[in-house]
């Protein structure tokens, strides 16, 4: 699929962002998660770009798009403004739907729980990442009525989190191995192809420099969870096999959104890799039923 490459500033943050699909179509934004770039939707795209306009971008931190240095650049309100910087340039005159995975989905749930936020985006279907605050709580209610069982499994399969909370700890490892051998590892912790991984040419770098991500927002959020509602419609797909982030951390989810959608998909994490056309069909459904009803 062509793609158009252009770059979409924020302050002085420079987000590259990527165009393709059919140009008369609904404009999809695809936000990414870590330790990805805007590569990791190439295999959707492809089953998109007759009927959508698609919009794709390099995070902070990732990819050809700007690295800034501070922990404190990468909280969520900083990535949530990326995101409205680039609907802002690439649709100002019409709110636009989101597709989101990992940390992408994570800091656009910061972004539609914003006041206004249908002003921009007009959808978003979330891919394995949580709104940090819905999971916070989820965790408190659990841990007050004494159900400690699924919250514990999910802390368990978060622990890889506690190393990336550390300076330097988690950097030699990822730049010496897990970077070399990422579509391996991927093969191991998701049961997805090897061969389906491309790994952009900014790994390693892309894997340490989006560690700050996890110090800037896990910890705040998770210990003093705020109140976060939103009246976007939101699809919610949920892979099963999904190690890292566990489906029964989103039990409480419609309590925060007022149009919610489940779609359940067999897969692991990294389903836009290992199913990237059932990750087309359901947003494409989704999109095309909220157009259908106005």
């Amino acid at each position: 699929m062509h793609q158009a490459h252009h770059t979409v500033s924020n302050g002085a943050i420079d987000l590259a962002v990527f165009e393709g699909g059919n140009p008369h179509g609904p404009t999809v934004v695809m936000v990414h998660g870590w330790p990805d770039t805007h590569e990791l939707w190439t295999g959707v795209s492809q089953h998109l770009d007759s009927a959508f306009r698609l919009i794709s971008y390099d995070s902070r931190g990732a990819g050809a798009s700007s690295v800034p240095a501070s922990v404190e650049a990468y909280r969520l309100e900083a990535l949530a403004s990326d995101l409205g910087a680039v609907i802002d340039a690439v649709s100002p005159d019409a709110p636009v739907h989101v597709l989101a995975h990992d940390w992408g989905s994570v800091e656009t749930w910061e972004a539609v729980c914003e006041p206004g936020a249908a002003r921009r985006i007009a959808s978003f279907t979330s891919v394995s990442g949580p709104n940090l605050d819905h999971l916070g709580s989820w965790m408190r209610r659990r841990f007050a009525e004494r159900r400690i069982g699924a919250p514990l499994q999910q802390a368990a399969a978060s622990a890889y989190t506690v190393a990336f909370q550390i300076p330097g700890l988690a950097t030699l490892p990822l730049k010496l191995w897990f970077s070399k051998n990422w579509p391996r590892f991927l093969g191991f912790f998701d049961g997805l192809d090897p061969a389906a991984v491309r790994p952009a040419g900014t790994l390693a770098d892309d894997m340490v420099n989006g560690l700050k991500r996890y110090r800037a927002n896990i910890r705040p959020r998770l210990k003093a969870p705020r109140v976060r509602r939103t009246d976007v419609p939101v699809q919610l797909i949920v892979n099963k096999r999904d190690k890292a982030v566990r489906p029964v951390g989103y039990e409480d989810t419609e309590k925060w959104v007022s149009e919610l959608r489940r779609s359940v998909l067999d897969a692991g994490h990294w389903s836009p890799i290992s199913h990237p056309e059932d990750i087309a069909r359901l947003t494409a459904s989704f999109v095309t039923h909220l157009a259908n009803r106005t």
